[in-house]
Order: structure tokens, then C-alpha cells, then sequence
């Protein structure tokens, strides 16, 4: 039982559903790992230990009267500490707010309780979600990135088996890169922002995604499933089908990959590990190709920079920049007429050292942030250091059935979750 951490959430249920394991034991056993490691990583600030297990033993009961909550029942799970959650602390990194107890759920997180998981603790986050403390678990001295993290980083090291956490220019991205394991960005409008601390949603926020991260893509998929839809609240949210990853053929998608953007060089060995997930693809029967956007990197930068001074544009330069962005737009559109997939780096090398090259860490991430696709980091390389190395997997708007489907034969191919030294 103390190995069941290393299993993912969809994998989990199965066991429990089959009653060849408890709730109870589950939760005990992660409770355990996150004790284990969580004085290392300092990646979870809130634990909810006592109400999970009560929670778990409700879940126990529930199945041995044949009755089952959803596709997770007796699951449990972590989240990002900018989600609100019902009688449970939610700081959002801000001192000022230690003390804040909600009095009901984010959606996301009310959509995974009321699937049958089961809360499990609040990961950590830099102030306003900018910057951080936690370590990154396969090297302290390096970041495990921000502003989720915290949440990478007990996924990283098995002291959950899912989790929440949210994505405006990389946020889920970058982290899932440094720290190893997987992570989705949806398509801007599946999943709303509701109950997440100065993440608006709407018009207001077209940027910000709310996704999963685990071990496995896998789970991703079946979060994905339970997140996304409208909620009546979150103006921005489409009531968009969800297409069946199980259903895509690799064999003759036309995929793109580029290993530089033009602006921001990358690592030898990031190089390799997005030509390695392009050769596998070739080996699938895709048509890969090296192409990218004209001036990706250089033209996402110049409208997030002048996006993040938002407040301080005059009227005439807020109108340059929403025209310029839906130019930038137009453009990825056309692009990605002649493509299915684009394969390309998260980062341009693998997790830094704490405070060092912030400015360039989200640089591959920008684009994609801007053009609102759905993304799909999987581990699939490591470096001289031995540190993890995910590749970015870019799909057209609402296909994510697509970008999971790409990145689970990567995971099985040339990457996927390795234990790391804690």
C-alpha cells in the first residue's frame, strides 16, 4: 500500500470500484508521501487530512451499498491555492488573506468533489500567483516554476495523484516541464475561472485556462472531462463537445515542430528531446514537417508585454494591442490549416536554478496563451543534468481530444513520469 502513490488517479479508481483497495487506504497512503516529502518540496501549504479521511470512509461506505459518487469516487486530490474551497483556507499566497476560509467551492474544484474525489490538501503559490517558494522535487536548489508549482511539485514527487491549478502565460505548462510530469492547457472558454482568486474569466480574462496535472495523461483526459462546460457564471465558458481521444489516428496527421522560436534559443538537449517526439511521431505514420509562425516568439512577446501594462494604455494604444493581438490570431489560424499538431519546446532548458532567467521561462508558452489552443505538456527527454525535459503538444482550438491523444503515445514512446531522488 505505501507504493500506491506512484499509481495515477484513473488507475486508482479502478482499484477502488474493484474494492481491491479502500478510500481509506488510499488516502492514508498519500497522506503518508506527502508527509515524507513535503518537508523537502514545501509544496503543500494546507492539508486536510482528518476530513479526507472521514471523507473516504463516506466513499467506502457509499460503495459497499452499490452506490458510487462519479468516475473518481474515493479519489483523492490537490489544488492550487487560488481556488476557493468550502471551509478550507485559501491564502492565494498573500499574507494578508491567511485566515480567509470560503464558504463555497471554486467550480473546478466543486466538478472534482462532486465526481467523487476527495479534497486532499492546497498547493502552494506565490504571492498573487507570480513567483514562489516551493523546491523543484529532482533538484531543491531549482524552481519548480510558477505560479502552480506547488502543485507540479507534489505531483512530481506522488503526494497526489491529480490536481487543479490554472494557466494565463504558462502556469501549468512551465512547471509540468520542470517538474516532470504532464499537464493541459484547454482551449480558452472549456473551463470556468468561477471561485478563482483574481482569475475573472469572461472578457476580462481570455487569457487564463484552468486544467489538470498528474503522472499520467491518462488522468488529465478524465479531469479534463469533468472540468470543462459552462457554469452560468463564467461568461466566457462555450458549451463545447468533448471528443474521444481513443478515437484519433496518428497515422496521417499532419503535424509542425520547431525546436527554436527564433528569438529564444533553447538547450542541445531540448533540441533532442522535440526531434525525438517528432521521430516517434514519423514512426506513427505522421506527416511531420519543420515548420513554425513567422516571428512566434518575437511577436507574442511584444503583445504580452504591452497586455501585462494593460492598465496603464492610453485608449488609442489599448486598440493597437487588441487589434494586433487578433492579427497575431488570424495568423496562427491560417497556420494551422495546413497542421493538426505542433510540436515544440515548454521552456528553453530545464528547471532553473531559484530567481534565475525568469524573462525567458514562459517565452514558448506565450503563443499559445495569445492564440487560446489547447496544449499538452508530457515529459519526454532529460538533460545532461538529468533533470526532465517535457515537449509542448498544440492542437487546434477544441481539439483536445488530439493534443492528449498525441501526448499519451509520446508519454508510452519516449518520455512519461520518473521517480525522482525523494
Amino acid at each position: 500500500m505505501d507504493e500506491i502513490w506512484q499509481r495515477g488517479a484513473v488507475g486508482i479508481a479502478g482499484l477502488i470500484r474493484e474494492r481491491k483497495v479502500s478510500s481509506v487506504e488510499v488516502v492514508e497512503a498519500f497522506l503518508r508521501r506527502i508527509e515524507e516529502v513535503n518537508p523537502i518540496i514545501n509544496a503543500v501549504v494546507v492539508l486536510t487530512g482528518d476530513r479526507a479521511i472521514d471523507e473516504a470512509r463516506d466513499a467506502d461506505a457509499s460503495l459497499a451499498r452499490g452506490q458510487t459518487f462519479g468516475p473518481l469516487h474515493g479519489v483523492p486530490f490537490t489544488v492550487k491555492d487560488v481556488f476557493d474551497t468550502a471551509g478550507v483556507e485559501t491564502s492565494a499566497g498573500i499574507p494578508e488573506r491567511v485566515g480567509v476560509v470560503p464558504s463555497h467551492d471554486a467550480a473546478a474544484v466543486a466538478r472534482m468533489r462532486g465526481a467523487g474525489a476527495i479534497l486532499l490538501g492546497k498547493t502552494n503559490v506565490p504571492p498573487g500567483g507570480s513567483g514562489g517558494v516551493a523546491n523543484n522535487p529532482y533538484a531543491i536548489e531549482r524552481s519548480p516554476a510558477g505560479s502552480s508549482g506547488g502543485e507540479a511539485a507534489i505531483q512530481s514527487a506522488g503526494g497526489s495523484p491529480v490536481g487543479v491549478g490554472s494557466d494565463s502565460g504558462g502556469s501549468l505548462r512551465v512547471p509540468a516541464h520542470f517538474c516532470g510530469v504532464a499537464a493541459l492547457k484547454p482551449t480558452t472558454g472549456r473551463v470556468p475561472n468561477t471561485g478563482a482568486f483574481r482569475q475573472p474569466g469572461g472578457l476580462s480574462d481570455t487569457r487564463t485556462q484552468i486544467g489538470p496535472l498528474s503522472r499520467y495523461v491518462e488522468d488529465l483526459a478524465q479531469v479534463f472531462e469533468i472540468l470543462a462546460g459552462p457554469d452560468g457564471v463564467d461568461s466566457g465558458v462555450a458549451p463545447m463537445p468533448i471528443a474521444d481521444p481513443s478515437a484519433v489516428e496518428l497515422a496521417g496527421l499532419r503535424v509542425a515542430f520547431y525546436t527554436d522560436d527564433g528569438s529564444t534559443p533553447t538547450t542541445p538537449d531540448t533540441v533532442a528531446a522535440v526531434r525525438d517526439a517528432a521521430d516517434a511521431l514519423v514512426a506513427a505514420g505522421a506527416k511531420v514537417s519543420e515548420e513554425r509562425l513567422e516571428r512566434i516568439g518575437a511577436d507574442a512577446l511584444d503583445i504580452s508585454r504591452r497586455y501585462w501594462a494593460w492598465e496603464d494604455l492610453a485608449g488609442g494604444e489599448t486598440v493597437r494591442l487588441l487589434s494586433d493581438w487578433d492579427g497575431y490570431r488570424t495568423r496562427m489560424l491560417a497556420f494551422m490549416g495546413s497542421f493538426d499538431v505542433i510540436v515544440c519546446p515548454t521552456s528553453p532548458g530545464p528547471a532553473n536554478l531559484h530567481g534565475e532567467d525568469l524573462d525567458a521561462m514562459f517565452s514558448y508558452t506565450l503563443p499559445f496563451s495569445l492564440s487560446g489552443q489547447p496544449c499538452v505538456v508530457v515529459p519526454s527527454g532529460r538533460s545532461t543534468e538529468d533533470l526532465p525535459i517535457g515537449v509542448q503538444v498544440v492542437g487546434p482550438v477544441w481539439q483536445e481530444d488530439v493534443v492528449l491523444a498525441v501526448a499519451g503515445y509520446l508519454e508510452l514512446t519516449v518520455g512519461g513520469w520518473r521517480r525522482p531522488p525523494i
